[in-house]
């Protein structure tokens, strides 16, 4: 499968849920780390305040949405994958996992606090879409995070990185990862995503209010925050 904007919504929760049973591994191992890291990031960017209603879009396993409910939000994990659901479920029992296509999500309007999605936007088949998804399911006054892979802020990092997803990505990834050729799909969908102002473009056109973002590890990752409009 390639990356391109065609990408069948089908085939990418088939591919993920393929990987779903050694996905968190293979993700510490890709990141060497910084994983946790990006996580704890999007965690603090969020801010979760104790009775919070918090949607956690492509939550996957429920990794990234399990410290949400540690600080006493009621986090709603969803996702596109079944597999990935599956996983989660059996991790994190507790969770409120929920089945839903991100550019249809099955909640009714402005009934969220704080919506989030890490890593996730560039599978949904129009980001636009799907962020102006995520726009009527926040509540006016509430906040979304965006935690996406970037363009490195260093030129001669950029070049390095590159080679790091199209070479090296696919080669570890044979090696941990229970579908290796997914892999490539990443790597290939990470290159064709916009860099920190592209996304946030994309935000302000889906309807959110002032965009910020915060570059992490030299800017592969940023995390991009804004609010809905009161």
């Amino acid at each position: 499968m390639r990356a391109g904007l065609d990408k069948d919504p089908r085939d990418v929760a088939r591919m993920f849920d393929t990987v779903a049973a050694r996905y968190d591994l293979t993700n510490d191992v890709l990141s060497l780390g910084q994983d946790r890291r990006w996580r704890t990031k999007v965690v603090e960017t969020v801010a979760p305040r104790r009775g919070e209603r918090i949607l956690d879009l492509a939550a996957g396993t429920g990794t990234s949405s399990a410290p949400f409910a540690e600080a006493g939000a009621h986090v709603v994990p969803c996702d596109f994958s079944i597999g990935m659901l599956e996983v989660g479920k059996q991790q994190y029992p507790g969770l409120n996992f929920t089945a839903g296509d991100g550019m249809q999500l099955p909640f009714a309007d402005a009934v969220f606090d704080a919506v989030t999605i890490s890593f996730g936007l560039r599978n949904i088949h129009d980001p636009l879409q799907g962020l102006r998804e995520l726009l009527r399911v926040t509540r006016p006054g509430g906040r979304i995070v965006v935690c996406e892979f970037s363009t490195p802020t260093w030129k001669p990092f950029e070049t390095i990185y590159s080679n790091y997803l199209m070479r090296a990505l696919p080669a570890i990834a044979r090696t941990v990862s229970s579908n290796p050729e997914s892999y490539v799909y990443l790597a290939e969908s990470i290159r064709s995503w916009p860099d920190q102002r592209g996304l946030a473009i994309r935000m302000t056109e889906a309807g959110w209010g002032p965009v910020t973002w915060q570059n992490l590890t030299g800017g592969i990752v940023a995390v991009h925050r804004a609010e809905r409009p009161i």
